[in-house]
C-alpha cells in the first residue's frame, strides 16, 4: 500500500490503520507531509510523532503480531526537520524504516527514499533544494531564504541540488527492481500539474507543472521498476489520472486534495493491476 500527504489528520491515519488490519499488506509506504501543516511538531500542544503516530503503529504491531507489515516513510516539505529524531526513534523501536537518502529492501526489491522538493512559495525550507541549477521559479522562495528548523551548512543550501543528491545516492546500485519513494513528482507529467492556470508573477506566466526536473530525468535515466510520489494534491483531479509511465517505470501518486485518504494498492509482480481508492 502507498499513502501520502496525510498532513497530521488523525482521521486519515485511523483509516489507514483499519485497512492495514483488514487487508494485511506486506509493506506500506508513506510518502511525506505526514505531520500537521508547517512547523507541525505539535498537535494541540503535543508531540505528534511521540503522542500519536508511534503509539498508533505500536498498537497496530501488537494487534497484527507477525503480520505487521514493513513500514517505509519519508518526510515532505511541510514536515519540520526538527522532528527527525522522533522518526529515527520509531525506527529504533522497529515500527518503520526511515528512508530519506537511505537504501533498504523488501525481499529482492531495493527501496530508496528521498524527501526534497524544488523551491516552493512556502517559507519552511527544511526539505527544499534547488532542482538542477540555482534557479527559483517566479512566485517561489529561494532555499537560501525562508525558515529552517535545524541548522544546515550554508554551502549545502547555496550549491546543493536534487540532481546532485540523486546521482550520489545512485552510485553502485542496480535499479531494475528498485522502488523509489519520492515526495516530489516528476516534472512535466500528469502527476505534477498544479492549479495555477492563468497565474502570473510580475507579468511572468507561472508554470503549471511544479514537480522536479531532476526526478524526471533520474527516472528516465535509471528506469527503476516503480516510483511513488505525492506533494501536488490536486494533480489527479485536474489531469484525471494518478499514474504515468516513464519508459518502463510505473510512476504512481497518492496525493489527493479532498478530505478522504487515498490508498494506492499495488503488487510488485503485477504493477499494471495497481488501484487507487478514496476512503
Amino acid at each position: 500500500m502507498f499513502v501520502s500527504d496525510l498532513h497530521g489528520s488523525t482521521n486519515r491515519y485511523l483509516k489507514l490503520a483499519s485497512v492495514i488490519e483488514e487487508e494485511r499488506p506486506n509493506a506500506v509506504f508513506l510518502g511525506g507531509d505526514l505531520l500537521p501543516n508547517h512547523w507541525g511538531a505539535t498537535l494541540a500542544g503535543r508531540d505528534f510523532v511521540g503522542d500519536f503516530l508511534a503509539p498508533e503503529f505500536r498498537r497496530l504491531r501488537s494487534t497484527l503480531g507477525a503480520g505487521y507489515p514493513r513500514i517505509f516513510l519519508i518526510p515532505g516539505n511541510d514536515d519540520d526537520r526538527s522532528v527527525e529524531p522522533s522518526f529515527f526513534g520509531g525506527e529504533n523501536d522497529g515500527l518503520w524504516s526511515y528512508l530519506h537518502e537511505r537504501w533498504d529492501s523488501i525481499g529482492s526489491f531495493p527501496v530508496l527514499g528521498y524527501s526534497c522538493v524544488p523551491p516552493t512559495p512556502f517559507q519552511l525550507k527544511d526539505w527544499e533544494r534547488y532542482d538542477v541549477s540555482r534557479y527559483t521559479d517566479p512566485g517561489c522562495v529561494s532555499p537560501e531564504l525562508g525558515v529552517r528548523t535545524v541548522p544546515v551548512d550554508p554551502d549545502v543550501i547555496r550549491f546543493g541540488t536534487i540532481a546532485g543528491d540523486l546521482e550520489h545516492l545512485a552510485t553502485g546500485h542496480d535499479f531494475e527492481r528498485a522502488i523509489l519513494l519520492f515526495h516530489s513528482p516528476p516534472y512535466g507529467t500528469a502527476l505534477d500539474r498544479a492549479a495555477l492556470d492563468g497565474r502570473t508573477v510580475d507579468h511572468v506566466p507561472v508554470d503549471v507543472h511544479v514537480g522536479s526536473i531532476a526526478v524526471q530525468r533520474f527516472i528516465e535515466k535509471r528506469q527503476p521498476l516503480a516510483t511513488l510520489h505525492g506533494h501536488i494534491h490536486e494533480a489527479p483531479r485536474i489531469t484525471g489520472t494518478w499514474r504515468v509511465m516513464i519508459g518502463r517505470t510505473h510512476c504512481l501518486t497518492a496525493a489527493h486534495d479532498g478530505p478522504e485518504l487515498a490508498v494506492v494498492r499495488f503488487d510488485l509482480d503485477d504493477l499494471d493491476s495497481a488501484t487507487r481508492e478514496l476512503m
